[in-house]
């Protein structure tokens, strides 16, 4: 009988779709033949730790009998299993795998070697043991098992993000041999991609039809109960295939990938565990598909392998060199884009760089961020000058309110430079392969006609887990195949080269790359936050200190060994999940232990150095002492001397540039402040430079900028005004904060101790007081304004119980301008004051470092900190973010006390001339106060270097490191800035020596004739230029 002509679409799909079906019919479609005959494991045991065990401990210890079907937990613990296994004769010439199901995530190991990741969520359930069983082939085998108590995406209790659940079981399904029919998978995946041309390719496609038809007639064709029909049903689907594209069809380079979140959901020590799984899973991969490239990022993780994993790195290393495993991102981990300082940025990239040098023989020419909540306007200077060009993310993908406007394109920072920039239009890094994904890629394309190439990232990822041979073999049918774009397994390299290669059509995106979601993480985990400002300034204060030192004294060793590993330490902190605050309880408890380890050993190195410098001992007291300034300009400020019967007294010094000041007389002020109690319970304090008056609350009421007879607070008004607002996200708790948050704003103004004078005038004026937040929570201030000093300081400290509240605190001001301006890496960057659009609007909340600051022509106000990072200025109201209350994913975040300091300094004229940066800096860095040795009896100075003009901040002085190949990078500095034109001078130092300018990466390269002349420091600096620009220069004796 004829077959029928006239066929039902919607019957004809469902027809194929049930055939390979896992639901419906498995007893007779062709997915009930993937697996054939199976076995029992031949014995399984195992023992339960805590500890995550290496396996030469592991196989030592006592293994006990279990059955499948067993659980194992709680959350966190490891379940290893011994598995002994033999393989039936009968099998032979069949493909044999060894199939384990749970619930966890699990690491086989063969011959003491990791050689498969096993997970459910990863699709990956089997580990080939032969894929053609012969005589010789082993037929008894011991493998061992490896099993995490935890899942992909960790072990949340109730959804993925909620606090980890400590009680969970996981439960061993299966684990047995099975006969796996490759020609039954090649089939599926046939199936698989036709069904889904028909579906998505649409009714008003043609090969829409044809793939539908073809499907249709190789169900006809495949006989499930005789594998002989397989061979021409594949004639059908790879006739179809083959049929290619036209020559102007778009080209996706599809690159294996498998992003690992260095901490998130997880601990620290369970990534090390998740790169094993993913990247042994991928070696398999790379043997058998020898055209297939895995792109890995993160130094840190590597590092971590080769240390804990040494066969499985050595295997990587091979695959390196035969281009198979790529190298990517030059970074030490995929750091948070926003809040590390810009010295903290190279630093990532010095020891990323340095490590895949020496590692793998090359540098990156790409930055690979594909996860990172939003990219500042400096990164493509700090790309640039450490040589990378080329920079790939998808994050924005994730905007909530508007659509960015590209995906291929140049991004410039804020000096002009620029990178080459893709987003994968596929809109992740952890796509699968699949007709949907190839579409969308076309599709969402924001630059077609300018561009016919794009990245397509796949593999899963957050967790781990990494590409499949499902994946592959999907990307391999479609290579170029009529109606999807074509498709070509590739690497950065190649991709990149391409578009390199014509970028005349590219259009430039200038400024900062805005994440318009996740800006609550400016402010989430304030300890965090508040642990990475204060070890950025003690290891920058170190390498001063330390230099200066390796010059004074010839028997000074510089400790570079434990500098770099404090530095990765706190480079490691800096993970996109963990200085955000996004990550579990765990995850902060162990950051808060790095730091802790920065603090100790960072003021051990410092208090030794210190001493080498200035003599003495930092344990003494006496009369006189020594104070020393590791920043690159002078400083008058009051400090607390400690005095030989152990009380304190305030004192006001000047302490020269980068040098120190022996202290025995302190200055006397020339308009000492006055403090004044007035009759309604407000306060008035003066010092010459500012009048202020404060209400019972600790508000102001008034500021006062006498020389520039100013007032700052519009009348009516209260600056250091505490608001409290709801804080209740659509689902991203610790993440996001949302802009109807704005809308539930609620002044505190009740009292618990009204305004009390502490230090009533003289070098100093401050008062007291302590405000009502609710029943569990309040705050403590004390409100701090010194002789000769522009600022009003707010030392604060809160007692924070809350749940879902966001803190801020607000100052109105009489600066109307259109334009706020925000402290970023080496640089400061202006955003807008208004909503007149939706860009403007989705910035309600953004990210600065330690200043912000509100000008009008001839005078302004700027608002410092020492450990926060979020602001809003809106009209003329200037906003610190202070304090969230977020319950997931820890339940715990930001519970507890809290101290920090905020500072409002009105000025005359712009920021620049009013020194707020410098003064920022004054707050973040304190004098170090070291007692005098007794036979000091004269005040005396000593300067290494100074600099006149206040653009230059010398960001960093260092040793110069050892480097046994120094490529020359372009360089994007400009010479002059090194020399008399900026006016670098040099103190009462040694013999001088010159330098050469050089590359944030710490690699010299002659440029120009500008040399810099220092106090014969072998060390390197940074000259960071607040005009948007950077210098570093190398010196040497």
């Amino acid at each position: 009988m004829a077959s029928l002509v006239l066929k039902n679409r919607r019957t004809t799909l469902e027809r194929g779709e049930k055939f390979t079906s896992e639901q419906y019919f498995t007893r007779a479609n062709l997915r009930g033949r993937l697996f054939g005959p199976s076995c029992p494991v031949e014995s399984l045991s195992y023992f339960l730790t805590p500890l995550r065990t290496s396996y030469e401990k592991a196989v030592k210890e006592e293994f006990k009998p279990v059955k499948v079907g067993a659980s194992f937990g709680p959350t966190w613990w490891t379940s290893w299993f011994r598995v002994m296994v033999t393989i039936p004769t009968a099998w032979k010439g069949e493909e044999v795998h060894f199939v384990w199901e749970s619930d966890g995530e699990a690491l086989v190991w063969r011959n003491s070697i990791p050689v498969q990741g096993l997970t459910k969520e990863g699709e990956k359930i089997s580990y080939i043991l032969t894929e053609k069983l012969t005589d010789e082939d082993p037929h008894s085998l011991e493998l061992y098992v490896e099993l995490a108590c935890n899942g992909l995406f960790g072990a949340g209790q109730g959804s993925m993000i909620s606090p980890p659940d400590p009680n969970r079981s996981f439960t061993v399904h299966r684990a047995e041999l099975v006969v796996f029919n490759r020609a039954v998978h090649e089939l599926l995946i046939d199936f698989e991609i036709l069904s889904d041309m028909a579906k998505l390719l649409g009714t008003d496609n043609q090969r829409s039809y044809q793939a539908l038809y073809t499907a249709n007639k190789m169900v006809n064709v495949c006989d499930v109960e005789d594998p002989s029909t397989f061979a021409k049903a594949r004639r059908l689907a790879a006739d179809f295939f083959q049929q290619q594209n036209g020559a102007s069809q778009h080209t996706v380079h599809a690159m294996g990938h498998c992003h690992i979140d260095t901490a998130w959901l997880w601990p620290f020590e369970e990534t090390i565990r998740k790169c094993a799984r993913s990247w042994a899973s991928a070696l398999r991969l790379m043997e058998k598909n020898p055209n297939f490239i895995f792109a890995c990022s993160q130094a840190q993780q590597l590092q971590w392998v080769k240390c804990w994993y040494p066969v499985l790195y050595t295997q990587l290393k091979e695959y390196a060199e035969k281009g198979q495993f790529v190298t990517v991102g030059g970074t030490w981990v995929e750091m948070d884009g926003n809040l590390p300082s810009g010295e903290s940025m190279v630093r990532q990239f010095l020891q990323g760089q340095r490590f895949f040098q020496q590692e793998f023989g090359k540098y990156c020419c790409e930055f690979w961020l594909p996860d990172t909540f939003g990219y500042s306007a400096q990164l493509p200077q700090i790309m640039q000058g450490c040589g990378v060009t080329r920079f790939l993310t998808q994050k924005l993908s994730w905007n909530l309110v508007n659509e960015f406007p590209h995906h291929t394109f140049f991004w410039e920072g804020i000096d002009g430079s620029r990178v080459l920039t893709h987003f994968p239009p596929g809109n992740s890094y952890g796509l699968h392969g699949k007709v949907a994904e190839l579409l969308d890629t076309v599709k969402n394309n924001k630059d077609k006609g300018r561009v016919n190439d794009s990245v397509f990232l796949f593999g899963f990822g957050d967790g781990g887990g990494g590409p499949t041979q499902n994946m592959l073999d999907r990307l391999q049918r479609l290579q170029n195949t009529d109606g999807l774009p074509r498709v070509k397994q590739s690497s950065p390299e190649t991709f990149f080269s391409i578009l390199e290669a014509d970028t005349t059509m590219l259009c430039t995106w200038v400024g900062e790359l805005f994440l318009e979601l996740h800006n609550g993480t400016y402010t989430s985990q304030a300890k965090i936050k508040k642990g990475n400002r204060k070890c950025e300034c003690i290891l920058r204060s170190i390498e001063v200190v330390c230099s200066l030192a390796s010059v004074q004294k010839d028997s000074f060793e510089y400790p570079s060994a434990q500098l770099q590993h404090l530095w990765r330490l706190l480079l490691l902190n800096q993970f996109h999940d963990v200085l955000p605050g996004s990550c579990i309880q765990s995850v902060v408890e162990d950051a808060m232990k790095f730091y802790e380890e920065i603090q100790s050993r960072g003021n051990e190195l410092l208090k030794e150095a210190i001493q080498c410098l200035l003599g003495g001992s930092v344990q003494e007291t006496g009369k006189n002492i020594n104070v020393l300034n590791t920043l690159s300009w002078e400083r008058t400020e009051v400090i607390s001397m400690p005095r030989l019967e152990g009380d304190e007294v305030l004192a006001l010094v000047k302490v020269p540039s980068v040098g120190f000041a022996t202290v025995t007389n302190p200055l006397v002020p020339s308009h000492p402040v006055i403090v004044t109690s007035q009759g309604d319970g407000s306060v008035l304090m003066e010092n010459g430079i500012l009048k202020v008056v404060f209400d019972s609350l600790g508000r102001l009421t008034s500021v006062t900028h006498l020389l520039y007879k100013r007032e700052t607070i519009p009348e009516g008004c209260h600056g250091n005004q505490f608001v409290l607002f709801d804080d209740i996200p659509l689902y991203w708790d610790a993440w996001d904060v949302m802009d109807y948050h704005l809308e539930t704003r609620k002044p505190i103004s009740e009292l618990l101790k009204p305004l009390e004078i502490v230090c009533p005038g003289g070098v100093r004026g401050s008062v007291r007081h302590s405000i009502r937040i609710s029943d569990t929570s309040k705050i403590r201030q004390e409100i701090i304004l010194d002789a000769c000093c522009p600022y009003i300081k707010f030392k604060t400290e809160v007692e924070w119980h809350e749940t879902h509240k966001f803190l801020k605190v607000e100052f109105p001001t009489t600066v109307r301008s259109l334009n706020a301006t925000y402290e970023i890496q080496f640089g400061h960057l202006q955003r807008p004051t208004h909503q007149n659009t939706s860009w403007d609007w989705a910035r309600f909340e953004v990210w600065g470092h330690k200043w912000a600051d509100l000008s009008e022509h001839g005078f302004g106000v700027a608002l410092l900190n020492d450990c926060k990072y979020g602001y809003s200025v809106h009209r003329n109201v200037m906003t610190l973010s202070l304090l969230r209350a977020p319950k997931a994913p820890d339940a715990t975040a930001d519970m507890g006390h809290h101290q920090f300091t905020y500072a409002l300094m009105p000025h005359a004229g712009s920021f620049q001339e009013a020194n707020v940066i410098q003064f920022a800096y004054n707050i973040n860095y304190p004098l170090h106060i070291v007692p005098a040795e007794p036979s000091v009896s004269a005040s005396c100075f000593w300067s290494a270097f100074s600099i006149q003009s206040p653009a230059i901040i010398l960001e960093t002085i260092k040793q110069k490191p050892s480097l046994p190949s120094m490529p020359e990078y372009r360089s994007t500095w400009v010479s002059s800035f090194l020399g008399l034109q900026h006016g670098l001078d040099v103190g009462q130092g040694p013999a001088l020596g010159s330098g050469e300018s050089c590359q944030q990466l710490v690699e010299p390269l002659a440029l120009g004739d500008g040399k810099l002349e220092v106090a014969g420091v072998d060390a390197c600096l940074v000259l960071g230029c607040f005009d948007g620009s950077q210098a570093r220069a190398l010196a040497s004796t």
